[in-house]
């Protein structure tokens, strides 16, 4: 179908109807099985994620890799993330949000045990290319996808989809601690592999024979995820936005995200190599570290749709960054196990809701693309934050190194109060 006649379609469905008016919130009966069938595929993105995070020690004595040179590879899985997400957006747009978010994890699940099988810096990095691929066109689809749903319920309900991504990295962080010992790096991988595919079949099933969602027009914004304030009046109808205005407001909530995955991405490749090296944490507590991380993450998007609705989400987006900064200076700096996973926590509840929230604000204003180009610039802050931090790794340690992340968290926290004005 054309773009003009889906946008056209979505303005005719957009409409509150008599019982949404009644209710203040558009029925969630019929797209049940397709959000929790959508949340299935943020958990199983995240369990996958978790899953090679947890052996990056493991591949990096496999290939026996300084901490730049373990930088520019880990730098390989944001390039070949941002290099798809542009035509992520696209493809979303012309075949369509759901069929594209199950070939991304389809791609993600086989690529996973591929680093496993990488013996040299250099075929490493080549690998860490594809995963980054599946990884970036899963996150951009599936977003996307869920951006729809949210502007169908009428609800800031986009936290609860990266809560599933984000119990997902936990069960995944803790099931990899757990098996450290017991399985082979190469059986770890392949079996999450095959868990990944199993997922991507019966959720994918369910997904595509739901019914589809309306698409949300470029330009024109739901009320419930744009406005800083909108979540206290979920059910009211956004009024279209002006082309240049959305776009100024994509790239401001698209920096944003920059900031926190700058921060995600620090604590998901350094994390366990900081607690082993710096902290002299053994191969389980340094596993429970990005753990903490995710447990805390998680919990904090669990709250995030109630949170949003009675703070608003700019204040839940500036106090999140705020305390993120705090976590990551403790986590960092700390000279004991105890409270460098107490900062861990202040981190995971920090960041939990800034990048869900940035990402659904910016594909309510740009659509499926507004979605790819805030995705592009928010894992454009893991692209940088691997060799960033590994080359500072190497010249002023790994604990200063990982300072930058407080900073990009406090700007996390004011670059929403500048979106807000806008």
């Amino acid at each position: 179908m054309p773009l003009r006649n889906k946008i056209r379609a979505h303005d005719r469905t957009d409409r509150p109807s008599p019982q949404s008016r009644s209710t203040g919130v558009a029925s969630d009966t019929p797209w049940g099985a397709a959000r929790l069938a959508l949340t299935a595929f943020f958990a199983v993105d995240g369990f996958l994620f978790a899953a090679w995070v947890v052996r990056i020690p493991d591949i990096r004595s496999q290939v026996s890799a300084s901490h730049s040179a373990l930088g520019l590879a880990l730098l390989c899985v944001s390039a070949g993330a941002v290099a798809t997400m542009p035509l992520v957006g696209r493809l979303c747009l012309r075949y369509g949000s759901r069929p594209v978010t199950v070939g991304s994890l389809a791609l993600l699940s086989l690529a996973v045990p591929l680093p496993a099988h990488a013996h040299s810096v250099a075929a490493l990095g080549g690998v860490l290319l594809l995963f980054g691929a599946g990884y970036g066109a899963a996150n951009v689809a599936m977003n996307s996808a869920a951006v729809d749903l949210v502007a169908q319920l009428r609800r800031p309900v986009m936290p609860s989809f990266h809560a599933g991504y984000s119990l997902g990295g936990l069960v995944g962080a803790g099931v990899g601690g757990l098996l450290a010992g017991a399985l082979t790096t190469a059986w770890a991988l392949a079996l999450s592999g095959l868990l990944g595919l199993a997922v991507t079949v019966g959720a994918g099933v369910v997904l595509l024979r739901g019914p589809a969602a309306p698409l949300v027009a470029p330009g024109r914004a739901s009320a419930a995820t744009t406005s800083p304030e909108s979540a206290t009046s979920p059910g009211a109808t956004g009024k279209p936005t002006r082309l240049p205005h959305a776009r100024l407001l994509v790239l401001l909530l698209g920096l944003t995200a920059l900031c926190c995955a700058y921060g995600e991405g620090a604590i998901a490749d350094w994390t366990t190599l900081h607690l082993t090296d710096d902290v002299h944490a053994g191969a389980g507590a340094a596993a429970a570290g990005y753990a903490a991380y995710a447990f805390a993450m998680t919990s904090g998007r669990v709250a995030g749709t109630w949170l949003s609705i009675r703070l608003g989400q700019t204040r839940v987006m500036v106090v999140g960054g705020l305390t993120a900064a705090a976590g990551m200076l403790l986590a960092a700096l700390a000279p004991s196990v105890p409270l460098a996973l107490s900062g861990f926590v202040l981190v995971g509840l920090g960041l939990a809701n800034i990048f869900p929230l940035a990402i659904a604000r910016a594909g309510a204003a740009g659509g499926p693309q507004g979605v790819a180009l805030a995705s592009t610039l928010g894992y454009g802050g893991m692209l940088i934050g691997p060799p960033v931090i590994g080359f500072l790794a190497d010249g002023v340690g790994l604990p200063l190194a990982l300072t930058t992340v407080a900073f990009a968290a406090l700007l996390a926290a004011l670059l929403p109060l500048t979106a807000r004005t806008r």
